[in-house]
């Protein structure tokens, strides 16, 4: 009879024990589900929030509203942009910007629409290219006598009559037998014993040319560029002085020589 007792309690814990087992087990699952679902739902949400469905990114992309997803309207050149970008723009030197930069300032000081301002801004960019030949000439020239020289040199070193009348000129030195002639490469053969000195210290000059212009880009200088840029952009600024000057010198400053003429 005591056994019978001692063995119904202790089955009774037993059974007890595996039900607040089962009920911790089953309280866990449920929390790790629960965790799990969570993360699902945040997931989607940021999936959802940084991807944009192909039929959104078409109608968002479409010209006629011209807008982007936060409903305002995408700047699609400097005209639409404000303020505080165009000073950034400027700032990197971009030339659109500073042009536009400078027409809201004459649109402020002169109190005229954006139109006019323009007609204004377009006297500014002509006085701006005024005595843009004689500036520009020592580049022309460098330009031309590049090419003339590469293109001369050809005929010069192979052509039989021009070889002959160049030695005949300037060099006066003996002529081969007309045997010794009768091909191109014969005549470059006999063109090259006074060919040779030229062109090899005319490329030794300009390898060092060269090498010292990499070293003054190193150092930032640019010495004639540098100074008709800063000439010119004075000589605008003293012509319009009823305008902000710095603003009209950095406007000179970005504006090429040969700007819209290629």
């Amino acid at each position: 009879m005591l056994f019978t007792r001692h063995a119904t309690s202790t089955l009774t814990k037993m059974a007890s024990s595996m039900s607040s087992s089962s009920s911790s087990l089953l309280s866990t699952h449920r929390t790790f589900a629960s965790r799990a679902l969570l993360r699902r739902r945040h997931l989607q949400k940021k999936t959802t929030r940084f991807t944009k469905p192909a039929s959104s990114s078409l109608s968002s992309a479409s010209v006629a509203d011209n807008k982007d997803k936060t409903g305002g309207i995408l700047p699609l050149s400097v005209q639409d942009m404000d303020n505080t970008i165009l000073i950034t723009l400027s700032a990197s030197k971009n030339h659109e910007a500073r042009r536009e930069l400078l027409t809201r300032h004459i649109m402020q000081v002169d109190g005229v629409t954006h139109e006019s301002a323009n007609r204004t801004m377009h006297k500014i960019s002509v006085a701006n290219e005024e005595h843009l030949f004689l500036m520009s000439l020592p580049y022309k020239l460098g330009i031309g006598a590049s090419i003339t020289a590469a293109a001369v040199s050809f005929p010069l070193c192979f052509h039989h009559d021009i070889v002959y009348w160049f030695n005949d000129v300037m060099v006066t030195t003996e002529v081969p037998p007309q045997e010794d002639l009768e091909t191109m490469l014969e005549v470059g053969s006999w063109a090259w014993n006074w060919m040779e000195p030229p062109l090899g210290q005319l490329s030794f000059v300009i390898l060092c040319l060269q090498a010292a212009r990499a070293q003054m880009e190193n150092l930032g200088l640019r010495p004639y560029y540098r100074w008709i840029k800063e000439k010119r952009a004075c000589r605008l600024a003293e012509k319009f002085p009823a305008y902000n000057r710095k603003l009209i010198m950095d406007y000179s400053r970005t504006d090429d020589f040969l700007r819209g003429t290629y």
